[in-house]
């Protein structure tokens, strides 16, 4: 028995409370089951009842036995000095207010069906991934899909913390904000918190003085990379390290320790030389990014604006001092994909909410252009007949299942609650 299943039983009212009594045997009539608002204080405000022939109004808060109150501390706080029932599973001990009076309990399991309580235990036995793989396919599409769309704007909420971090780490600069975000993505998931790290430690004052000269910028990534190779001969490497030793002295920049790239199981156009190389040209192309990023509204703009190819040095080369057969080196699809999903749209949400503008609905339509993600947890879900279409639904499942379902929150979610009811 969880604390969250009697939240949902009173929320929505799932027992017989025709003929409520109190554990005193008072008759008990609830005519506001009060507002869940999941934050500080007893978990439903504003409530109304009343006991025997007394009205009362205030708040409610549930437990599964009576003595978690003093287990919880609510006696040493004020946010429960105006509760007016306690709502539990089992009553075994009384409590009381300040002025003594003990406040009025309702055992809920006497009220609650066998069929309600056998629905929760259903739902929440163990199972092999999630508690809902075997029902969750018969979940209803329309709610579903509007569960989907919460989820997406959650995720992207959660998102939307790290660039207010970065805002703030930068004085406001959105331009600066979105070279980081650009970085860690180009890394990938393993060299992300590096390639992140690298680009903090450049000012993008810097970036923006230097972005004239392609290999400036390279030599300032390699440089705070730590992969130009000292031993090197050819006029490229050499060129790179004089660069970057001319601007550390010129910005007077420190000398930072930064964990090391990884090349171990890369396919080699994610190399990170390849990718630095590539967010170099990049910056070196486009001047001002972040205001035409920020009013792209279609995956085909996208895909145009990130058409670019890199230098020739790096069109022969993996890695330094190692020739290779000569390749472009341009961006995929997916990985513009990757960039659009974890890039573009988060700062887009986050922009947009700081100028006070709506754009949910351009937002939901591009993200439904991009392909849907291959991955474990889409695979997972396939096979239990969730077929994700596009990036949106990806994007959403990925929210349930990190979010919901790997903590157990079946009571807070739509598609619990929707087994629930059936």
């Amino acid at each position: 028995m969880k604390e969250e299943f009697l939240h949902y039983v009173w929320q929505y009212k799932k027992f017989d409370f025709s003929n409520l009594t109190t554990v005193a045997g008072e008759s008990l009539t609830v005519y506001n089951f009060g507002n869940y608002l999941q934050q500080t204080g007893p978990d439903f405000f504003n409530a109304q009842i009343r006991i025997g022939n007394q009205k009362w109004a205030g708040n409610i808060e549930i437990h599964i036995k009576s003595s978690d109150w003093y287990l919880h501390h609510h006696e040493k706080d004020s946010n429960y000095d105006n509760v007016i029932l306690h709502v539990v599973w089992e009553h075994d001990a009384p409590v009381f207010r300040k002025d003594n009076s003990e406040i009025p309990v309702l055992e809920l399991k006497h009220f609650v069906t066998n069929d309600v309580l056998r629905n929760y235990q259903e739902l929440t036995s163990a199972k092999t991934w999630i508690y809902c793989e075997n029902q969750i396919n018969a979940v209803d599409a329309f709610v579903l899909q509007n569960w989907q769309e919460r989820l997406f704007f959650e995720r992207l909420e959660r998102k939307e913390v790290f660039i207010k971090q970065l805002l703030q780490e930068t004085q406001n600069d959105w331009e600066a904000v979105l070279f980081c975000m650009l970085a860690k993505n180009f890394g990938l998931n393993t060299n992300g918190e590096t390639f992140l790290k690298i680009a903090k430690s450049i000012p993008f004052s810097i970036i923006r003085k230097e972005r004239d000269q392609v290999e400036n910028l390279e030599s300032l990534f390699f440089g705070r990379a730590n992969v130009l190779p000292s031993e090197c001969q050819d006029r490229y490497t050499k060129d790179l390290e004089k660069r970057f030793d001319y601007n550390l002295q010129k910005y007077q920049l420190q000398k930072v320790i930064i964990e090391p790239v990884q090349f171990f199981k890369h396919r080699p156009d994610n190399f990170p030389t390849i990718r630095l190389a590539q967010l170099a040209m990049l910056y070196h192309k486009e001047q001002n990014l972040f205001s035409k990023v920020i009013i792209i509204q279609t995956l085909k703009e996208l895909y145009q604006l990130f058409t670019i190819t890199i230098t020739e040095y790096w069109q022969t080369h993996y890695q330094f001092d190692k020739i290779s057969p000569k390749k472009k080196k341009q961006f995929s699809k997916s990985f513009i994909d990757l960039l659009v999903i974890n890039t573009i749209i988060p700062i887009q949400f986050a922009y947009a909410k700081s100028q006070g503008k709506e754009v949910s609905e351009t937002l939901l339509n591009l993200l439904k252009e991009v392909a849907a993600e291959k991955n474990v947890i889409i695979d997972k879900f396939s096979s239990f007949g969730i077929k994700a279409k596009n990036a949106f639904e990806t994007q959403s499942l990925l929210e349930l299942k990190n979010e919901y379902c790997n903590h157990g929150k079946c009571l807070q979610c739509a598609v619990g609650i929707q087994l629930l009811k059936e």
